[in-house]
């Protein structure tokens, strides 16, 4: 069973097996925790997501997958990138921001990864409301099969540790 923890911090500087990216489907980086991820792990994160392009992901990564790189010069071994979904008043998003996290669960499985550290996909620039985030995350991680023995949330500030926490009880 998955050991579920919420830390308020920088996920940039979590020792763990495999740090989840909230990139955007063109993974070559940008605002928020993806460029912040893309800043402190160096040229070897984007030189990997520009292999990726130039591959299979030629036309970037669909909302609700997920892909692993290296860490590059992250104290983690991977990173696994996954695209969130804009939030929406009109049409019922949810199950695409439950796929961002089962998808990074199964990819940490294919890794050997034991420990995962996420950030509260969608919530930032996105729009997603960090309440209702925080709720889909932790139920999906929590109905997730996966051999990841922790899963790290990792919250920039106080009010989305608070909604994450509160999802604990």
């Amino acid at each position: 069973m998955v050991t579920i923890t919420c830390v308020r911090g920088d996920i940039t500087r979590q020792h763990v097996d495999a740090v989840v990216n909230a990139a955007n489907s063109s993974l070559l980086g940008g605002g928020g925790v993806d460029g912040a991820i893309h800043r402190a792990g160096g040229p070897e994160i984007l030189n990997a997501c520009r292999d990726l392009r130039a591959g299979h992901y030629g036309k970037g990564l669909p909302t609700g997958q997920a892909v692993a790189t290296t860490a590059g010069r992250l104290p983690a071994r991977w990173v696994i990138h996954t695209v969130g979904p804009r939030w929406s008043n009109s049409e019922d998003r949810s199950a695409l921001l439950a796929s961002c996290y089962r998808e990074s669960l199964r990819v940490a499985d294919e890794l050997g990864a034991t420990t995962v550290a996420f950030p509260a996909v969608s919530t930032g620039i996105y729009g997603w409301p960090l309440d209702d985030g925080a709720r889909i995350a932790v139920n999906t991680v929590r109905e997730t099969e996966t051999a990841v023995r922790e899963v790290r949330f990792v919250l920039f500030d106080e009010a989305a540790y608070a909604a994450f926490a509160a999802q604990q009880d």
